[in-house]
């Protein structure tokens, strides 16, 4: 008896926009918002998307509220009848979300070809933390690839005598459509970020970024330190209050961070 296949992990989720701290448009109203273009119906869009009248109406009530102007004009019975339209903000709108949203299918797609086991994924959604924070995303242009058996190297040129080197996987070069010359963001993980204050250390990791600290955020276990790059650039490090005391890490300081490549991930736009 062969052994069942083994189930991969799979990248999912939704998209929201919040306005004022509270939920504003997700797929669903959008889907709702779209039916009633096409059909000029609340009724015929509610029946559409699975929604009862009175739960229709309090949705668009409640997107109403939270809208800069109004995303629906609502006519009165009448000979012709009455109906519904949207307005030019509400047509908008249902544009705007559509386009963030096939960007954010392709991020899905880019994020599920990179996740094959758990240190992947912890690495992963180390990543999206960081992205979202805004610390270590470099972008610049890819300079070289070499691809091996399974996996790639990729040098990427972010200018002012600085290069990234990443390791990945060659179907993720495939599907980012990597070439020389194209433009990427390097992304890096805050704590897989290795300092020292030895410029000459031999040691295996491919990226050794020489500046100076910049700040020291000190906290209970960790400490934050940001180096400052040429090109006047920040990259962020965590490392444990042992570590910066034992290096004697201080502000104004020269320091080395060490990333290895297989900590580096890419991403593209589009």
């Amino acid at each position: 008896m062969s052994a069942a296949p083994r189930r991969s992990l799979a990248v999912q989720g939704s998209l929201w926009l919040a306005r004022r701290g509270r939920d504003f448009i997700g797929a669903r109203r959008i889907e709702l918002l779209e039916g009633i273009e096409r059909s000029g119906s609340i009724t015929r869009a509610a029946r559409q998307v699975g929604l009862s009248y009175k739960a229709a109406w309090d949705t668009l009530d409640a997107m109403n509220n939270l809208a800069e102007r109004p995303l629906l004009i609502r006519t009165a019975g009448g000979k012709r009848g009455g109906g519904s339209r949207l307005t030019d903000h509400g047509r908008e709108l249902v544009r705007l979300y559509r386009l963030l949203e096939s960007g954010y299918r392709r991020l899905l797609a880019q994020m599920q070809l990179q996740v094959h086991d758990f240190d992947q994924l912890s690495r992963l959604m180390g990543a999206i933390i960081m992205k979202t924070s805004a610390r270590n995303q470099f972008r610049g242009k890819v300079k070289t690839i070499r691809k091996g058996a399974v996996n790639a190297d990729v040098v990427m040129d972010l200018g002012d005598g600085l290069e990234i080197f990443a390791n990945i996987t060659n179907e993720a070069v495939r599907d980012l459509d990597l070439k020389p010359g194209r433009e990427a963001v390097a992304l890096i993980k805050a704590s897989s970020v290795l300092l020292s204050p030895d410029a000459k250390l031999r040691i295996s990791a491919r990226n050794q970024l020489r500046g100076t600290v910049s700040k020291v955020i000190r906290g209970a276990v960790n400490t934050e330190v940001k180096i400052q790059l040429a090109g006047d650039r920040t990259l962020a490090a965590i490392v444990t209050n042992e570590a910066v005391d034992e290096l004697h890490i201080v502000e104004a300081a020269a320091c080395t961070a060490l990333v290895k490549a297989s900590h580096v991930l890419i991403a593209v736009n589009d």
